[in-house]
This record gives structure tokens, sequence and C-alpha cells, in this order.
């Protein structure tokens, strides 16, 4: 991030001009020495937005709309039926701060054309590389205990959140402390992006990942996370790179931390017919999530007292059980089975998505992402991504003999209608676009694809024509790889872009010359991290609501470096012709 910048915009947004009406001006009335109503949305504007650090920036930005008495009763009105009603009419108390919300408008990142070198680096600086990510990895295990994530909240919210995603949020999510939270934070947007507070909060980025630089992150574990940083570690294994002593090592955490991922972080759960499963929750019970003190004294208060499982968790965290050769018995679950029940099909279950701010895609065939609790309970409503579905791909093909799927015509039409989903979204050109994703960037998708293409390839020959009689995987094989080639790595890059691209190149077969732009943004960049790592934390994945919540971290970086890297120097060494 640019100091000046910053400077500048902290400097103009303390000695602006107040000329309208506040954030404060607003609800402070309304939240602040009021005893009545519900009590968990007065905690929230105290502990997020009428904080110490945030009043001083917030307190001279006004919205002239709100000048005009009728506009601001009618959102002050809002936020007292938010407080005050039993059972809030959550489309109308929504719909005075969507029109507000409307009038911010931001951009997805636009990177420049660049024109890399052309020579491939040397592969004895990619193995260095190799070695200071994984060394990054072990090191920071051996100093926490578990390899941290970080969460970073940047209120300036996403570019595809509008008024008209606000109001499917708030008639869609469950929870009324989510939903108390996603009216606030968005609320706030508004005042923030259209004052000098929008330079200071959301600052230029090189590429498209967003680097995490606020100063406030909540570390944390989650079984999500594990499950990536076990194939990262299997990566480094498999480079051959390692001494004995850090493959010995590794071996001992990837074993760690399959056991927190299959044993800790399970949940029993029904699916949609009364059969028990077992799932694997993103956040275990305390203490494992081994939250940052301050977050665990305001997380309630934020909205996330309550967690369910996902998903999406499940996949991964199986899927790397799998992959480190795992013996516990959940394995042997037939998870497709499970999915099913959460597959949406177009006018039978389509309120499947309570929150479908997606909806320009087609669901029909997809997975959703929340798993109900065996209580009933699913505070998030429900969404569903694509990346997400690739997961289900990946590990259904993980372990399609042991789940027999072929032989058993429901889970094959299962992971069949999965398929089609993939293709409609890829023929359509829009898992290009930001806003068909809820979760994840679409250099993400490319990467996870590659992933799940590699998995569908170790198949037999018989098996892959049961799942893809039409050589789907084919198809979208060519429509990722062109956007990665033509787009990603044609243009400017940061360093989680670049090790996307190569996961992306190196699993789908890229030719050699792309991943020359990617490997040398990786290697010119490598020490940016400072004192954290060998690389800076930027956007792995990310929230919509309750605002724009980052997941990453320094250890983050060095585990996708890590996996790309290692996939760059496998295609170096099969290919030396085309370097």
């Amino acid at each position: 991030m640019n100091i000046l910048h910053m400077a500048g915009a902290a400097f103009r947004a303390l000695t602006a001009r107040k000329q309208a009406p506040s954030l404060y001006d607003l609800c402070d009335p309304v939240f602040l020495g009021r005893k009545r109503g519900n009590p968990h949305i007065a905690k929230f504007y105290k502990t997020a937005l009428g904080n110490p650090a945030l009043r001083p920036l917030l307190r001279k930005a006004g919205l002239s709309e709100l000048e005009q008495p009728v506009r601001f009763r009618a959102v002050r009105d809002a936020l007292i039926a938010a407080r005050d009603d039993t059972d809030p009419d959550w489309a109308a108390i929504g719909r005075p701060v969507a029109e507000l919300l409307d009038s911010v408008k931001l951009q997805h990142p636009r990177p420049r054309p660049w024109v890399a070198p052309a020579q491939m680096p040397r592969l004895s600086d990619i193995d260095s590389a190799i070695r200071a990510a994984s060394e990054n990895l072990l090191q920071s295990w051996e100093r926490n205990g578990f390899i941290p994530t970080y969460a970073a909240f940047n209120l300036i919210g996403d570019p595809d959140f509008g008024g008209r995603e606000l109001l499917a949020a708030l008639t869609g999510l469950n929870a009324r402390s989510y939903k108390n939270s996603t009216l606030l934070f968005n609320l706030a947007r508004v005042f923030i992006a259209r004052s000098p507070v929008a330079g200071l909060i959301n600052p230029p980025w090189r590429g498209i990942a967003e680097p995490m630089w606020a100063p406030v992150q909540i570390r944390h574990r989650s079984a999500y996370y594990d499950a990536f940083y076990i194939e990262a570690l299997l990566s480094f294994i498999d480079t051959g790179l390692g001494t004995p002593e850090d493959v010995r090592t590794a071996r001992r955490i990837i074993a760690d931390m399959v056991e927190f991922c299959i044993q800790i972080s399970r949940e029993h759960v029904r699916s949609a017919d009364g059969e028990g499963f077992d799932v694997i929750t993103a956040l275990a019970p305390p203490p494992h999530p081994r939250f940052s003190r301050f977050f665990t004294k305001i997380k309630q208060k934020l909205g996330f007292g309550v967690y369910v499982p996902d998903c999406d968790t499940t996949a991964c965290a199986i899927s790397a059980a799998t992959q480190a050769n795992s013996t516990d018995p959940i394995l042997d679950q037939p998870l497709i089975d499970f999915y099913a029940g959460y597959q949406v099909r177009a006018g039978a279950n389509e309120p499947l998505v309570t929150v479908p701010l997606n909806d320009a895609i087609d669901y029909d065939g997809g997975i959703v992402t929340w798993i109900d609790s065996l209580a009933g309970e699913r505070p998030f409503g429900n969404d569903l991504d694509p990346t997400l579905n690739l997961d289900v791909l990946e590990v259904s093909f993980r372990n399609c003999a042991r789940w027999k799927i072929v032989e058993t015509p429901s889970r094959l039409e299962t992971v069949r209608r999965i398929v089609e989903f993939h293709r409609r979204l890829v023929a359509s050109g829009a898992f290009a676009d930001p806003k068909s994703h809820v979760y994840y960037l679409p250099e993400l998708y490319c990467a996870y694809f590659g992933r799940c293409y590699v998995a569908f390839r170790a198949l037999d020959e018989a098996t892959k024509r049961a799942i893809d009689p039409d050589r789907t995987f084919e198809f979208i094989r060519e429509r990722v790889l062109a956007y990665v080639q033509d787009e990603l790595v044609a243009k400017e890059m940061n360093v989680f872009d670049a090790a996307l691209a190569l996961i992306a190149l190196g699993h789908l077969g890229g030719e050699l010359a792309h991943f020359t732009p990617a490997l040398h943004c990786i290697l010119n960049h490598l020490g940016e991290g400072g004192r954290r790592g060998p690389f800076k934390a930027y956007e792995w994945n990310k929230m919509k609501t309750p605002t724009r919540i980052l997941v990453g971290g320094p250890e983050v970086t060095s585990a996708f470096v890590l996996m790309g890297l290692a996939l760059a120097r496998k295609a170096i060494l099969q290919r030396p012709h085309n370097g």
C-alpha cells in the first residue's frame, strides 16, 4: 500500500467539513442509551460502528439526501423498526437503506496489460522460493501449534452488493443478529464510500486479489484452511526439496491437521431424508478455532454467535484426508448421497437458495452452501457458489470407487447434474464474472477447476466416460485455460494472482511460456512480507454479508505459492525443450 496515499486519505477524512447529517446523527439517538427492543442491534452498533477508532473518521461524513426531512425520517424509522419490532418486516426496513446503497458505485480491479520478461526464471530460484514458502509454513506451526489464517473487515463492502442484494440478504438470512449486522454495515458503507474515508478504507492495489492490509485482523483456525495446508505440504514433500527432517515434520503436521479436520471438526447432522451423516464444520467448538482474544470477546456482538457446518469445508476436509491416505471410517460415508439432498432442482426445490446474490446464473444442479445443524439451525439462510461445486466434484472423484458412484444410478445422476451446472456456467462465460460468485474470485474458480480436473483425469477411462460422456471437462478446460492465458497472466498480477495462475496452468497443461509472467511476479516479490513471512496476505476467499470480510494470511499466500511453484517446477522438468 502507498503510505503517502493512506496518509493523505486519513488527513482528508479528519479535516473534511461536515455538510450533511452523518451516520452518528442518524443512529446515535436510536441505539445509544436505549434499553428497549432487540438488545443485539444496539450492541452491534456500539461495537462495530460507534467505536472510538471509526467515529473520528466518519463523524463529518454526511449524505446530502438526509438533509431532506422525509428521507432522514424514513431511514430512522426503519432503524427503529429493526430495533423494536418483534417480527420485523425486513423488506420494508431495508428499502430506504437500499435506495441509499444504490448511490454507491464501486468497481472491481482492472489490472493493466503488462509485458513480462520472456525468459524463464532459473530453476534454482524457483527452488529457493519453494523452500522459503515451505519454511514459513513449518515455522508457523512450530511457533503457534497450528497454521493460522486471518479475517479482516473491509467496510467499503463488495462491489457486487447493492440495494437488490441487501434486500435479498435481509429477507433470506435467518438469524436476526446477522440481519442486524448486515443492515447497519451496509448503511455505514454509504457514508464511507461517499466521503474521503473511502480512500483510507479501500486504497488501490495491484492485481486482482485484494491485499489484507487492515490493522485489525482476526486470527483463527478452520478445517477448511487446514485442508489446503495439507495439500500444500504434500506438494512440498513431492518436490523432493525438503531435508529428511523437513519431511518428517511435514508428515507430523499433516497427521495433526487430518485429525483436526475429520475428528475435532466433525459434526453429526441428518440428511434431507433423515439419515445420519458426519460432516465437517468450519469452526469447531472452543477452544479449537484459536480466535484472537479480541474477536472472542466481540464475535457474538458482530452477529457470529451461531455457526453451522457447510458443504465446502466438508468436501475439502474429506478430500485432504483422502490425499493423506487416512483410513478413518468417515471416508466410507457416501457423501454424494448427502449432497443430493442439497442439490437444486429447477422448479422443485429452488427455495433452497434463500439468499440469491448471484441469481444471474442458473442454479439447477448446483449444491448449496450451508448445512442445517442437528438442532435445525441455519443462521445464514442458504446460497450457492460455483467454486464450492468444484470441490464437491473433486472429492467425489477421489472417492469414486469407494462410494460406488458409477455403480449407483442416483449417485451418478447427482454428479452428472453438477457437471452440467458447470458446463452451463462456463459456456455462458459467467465463470469469469465476479458477480457469479459468492465467496471466491473467478481466478480461484480457475485454480480449483484445475484441482478438480486432475482428480477427474486420474479415473479410469470407463469411469470418465460414464461421468462425462460428452467430454464436458475438456470443453471447460479449454475455456478456463484461455481465460488464464489471455486475461490473468497477460495483465498485472500480485503474488496471489500469480500463484493461482500457476495452479491452473500446471493442472490444465498450459503452455510453458504462459508460466513465465506468473513466475517472475512471485520471484520478484519474494520477501515482500517482511517479518511475517516471505509474502504478504491477500484475499483467498470472502464473505459479502454482513459486509465484505476477506480471509487469507501470509501463510495462506505461502501455501498457494508453494503449490503453484511445485506444479511449475514439474512442468519445467517434464518439458525442458519448451523453456
